[in-house]
């Protein structure tokens, strides 16, 4: 190869790298800055609309430490079985959750629903730390109403998180994780393999880390097709449990969205409740 040539390979193979490298550093930073964006998918309502369910409730508005206004629905059942505190996905707002946990109510509980902040009614700034202290607000709230033995905390997605959290904070009945993960860190790391997302990520909700810390019976229940939350992230989660009191379920074909579309689930389900 002449000189002129292994000039123009070197020339080349600079201008690939400086592109490569330019592109690196541009969906870093995207991720860096519009990570909130990726994590949470709210939808917000005015805060003069009317709920509207085909089960009786209560609305809530609870203050936060720091003054932002908490808005939840509290199912109510005649002679409920107990109560369940429902920590909802990432997208959305009470009125979809509301419905969903419709579902829980029909086995005569009643069921309290809360959206995170910047979610349909709810106010204030999000962060980690904001998560958990809201969730504790209104587990608080439950305890003043019903035996913790009686609580049980129920965690979907996102939500199944801060219940881990929550629950390795108090003394619930019982945890239940749908589409759980190891933590936010462990998905985030798995959508983008190629870049070191441990450095600048600020949710990362360490689900493994406060799972040691629950003392109550764990049911954890994934589908195999999830394509949002890999069904490896919760059985790694399930591998750093206590076996002794911590179940998976897999259900076959199952993706993110869809578990109660099958009788596994609701079998479940009926076990549970």
């Amino acid at each position: 190869m002449s000189f002129t040539h292994q000039k123009k390979l070197k020339q080349k193979l600079k201008r690939g790298f400086f592109v490569f490298l330019g592109i690196y550093i541009m969906i870093s930073a995207s991720l860096y800055f519009l990570q909130e964006k990726l994590l949470f998918l709210p939808t917000t309502l005015e805060q003069d609309y009317t709920y509207k369910f085909s089960h009786d409730f209560d609305e809530l508005f609870l203050k936060a430490n720091d003054g932002a206004s908490i808005n939840a629905i509290h199912f109510k059942v005649n002679d409920p079985k107990g109560a369940i505190f429902y920590l909802h996905g990432n997208a959305g707002d009470l009125q979809r959750w509301g419905e969903i946990a419709e579902y829980l109510v029909d086995k005569n509980y009643d069921v309290l629903v809360m959206d995170y902040r910047t979610y349909g009614k709810s106010q204030g700034k999000l962060s980690e730390v904001a998560l958990y202290a809201d969730a504790q607000m209104y587990y608080d709230y439950l305890k003043q109403h019903y035996s913790e033995n009686d609580i049980t905390i129920y965690g979907r997605s996102l939500g199944s998180g801060i219940a881990t959290y929550i629950g390795s904070k108090n003394k619930p009945r019982q945890l239940v994780l749908e589409t759980p993960y190891y933590s936010i860190l462990d998905v985030a790391e798995y959508r983008f393999s190629f870049i070191p997302v441990n450095r600048f990520l600020k949710y990362k909700i360490l689900s493994h880390k406060f799972l040691k810390d629950v003392s109550c019976n764990v049911t954890m229940i994934h589908g195999t097709d999830d394509s949002v939350v890999p069904l490896t992230s919760a059985k790694r989660l399930f591998e750093s449990s206590d076996k002794n009191k911590t179940k998976l379920h897999i259900i076959e074909g199952g993706s993110h969205n869809d578990l109660i579309n099958f009788k596994n689930y609701h079998k479940l389900i009926n076990k549970l409740f």
